[in-house]
């Protein structure tokens, strides 16, 4: 039980890490930003568009100005700064999990992960080569 109880403590931890604080702000502000949710559901539309046009045989016109739309919102939405907010937050934490995950590795095997670099970019420093 005692590594149970190990996990359960550096989950509260990691709840309280800054990049995971940040993480849960940003995906409130995804989840309530209206304008990236109009943006959203634009592109499925469109999406769903092309797929119907797509089976007739002569939509390539049609096709051509729903793809150019769905490029024009896909833009927008990956450049819309709530959306850049989420993405990197995300990143970050991604990237704080493996170098977590990497130390667990090392005190377990006495090896370093494979994704290790040795530019301490992909670890994080945590591989101590």
């Amino acid at each position: 039980m005692r590594i149970e109880e190990i996990a359960a403590e550096l989950g509260k931890a990691l709840k309280e890490d800054a990049r995971l604080v940040e993480l849960e702000a940003a995906r409130k502000a995804y989840e309530e930003s209206e304008e990236l949710r109009t943006l959203m559901t634009e592109y499925e539309v469109n999406q769903k568009a092309i797929e119907f046009e797509a089976a007739k045989p002569e939509s390539e016109e049609l096709l051509l100005k729903i793809q150019n739309r769905l490029d024009e919102i896909y833009d927008k939405i990956m450049e819309h700064p709530v959306f850049v907010r989420l993405n990197t937050a995300q990143a970050e934490v991604n990237a704080y999990m493996e170098t977590i995950n990497n130390i667990i590795t090392f005190n377990i095997t006495g090896e370093l992960p494979t994704s290790c670099t040795h530019d301490c970019s992909s670890c994080g420093g945590s591989c101590n080569h």
